[in-house]
């Protein structure tokens, strides 16, 4: 399957996000790839103990940062957008749990007007059973909105970007 890696160096600007940033030492640092054929993206991890919440279970926030931060990569490799949550809603089926190896996948529907709706899952890697599901309505950052993000306007940046 052909995988496209995902990474901010391609903005021209710094970024501290905690979820995917590899130069973050106190983040997750999770590697996120576009599968191109399936239209999904895509990362796997194992989180340490540093990311509980129950002794031998992963923080509930974290699992959802996870899923945010996949979602936010699907706006932006499928629809070449910039978008930041709007509003989101998580199942918590299973326990995501420390040590266990976990894939993300996240999707996204049709880019209308201002907003993207996109899913992501949570699922165990060696049983393929799902822990955590989400949804969010995903507002397309504006170029008016950018600069207030620290974000320069630079020609690579403003295709990513909604007119107003």
């Amino acid at each position: 399957m052909p995988m496209e890696a995902l990474d901010n160096d391609r903005w021209g600007f710094t970024t501290n996000c905690f979820v995917c940033e590899r130069r973050n030492d106190a983040g997750l640092r999770l590697p996120f790839f576009h599968d191109t054929e399936r239209g999904v993206v895509v990362a796997e991890f194992e989180l340490d103990d540093r990311f509980s919440g129950a002794p031998t279970w992963a923080h509930g926030g974290v699992s959802l940062a996870i899923c945010d931060e996949a979602m936010a990569w699907a706006a932006i490799a499928i629809h070449h957008k910039w978008a930041v949550t709007k509003t989101c809603a998580a199942a918590f089926d299973r326990p995501v749990l420390i040590g266990k190896r976990y894939r993300v996948e996240a999707r996204v529907g049709a880019a209308i007007d201002e907003s993207i709706e996109a899913s992501a899952e949570i699922a165990s890697v060696s049983s393929g059973r799902a822990c955590v599901r989400s949804t969010a309505t995903m507002a397309i950052v504006s170029a008016v909105q950018a600069p207030a993000m620290g974000i320069a306007l630079t020609d690579d940046v403003a295709g990513y970007l909604r007119d107003s």
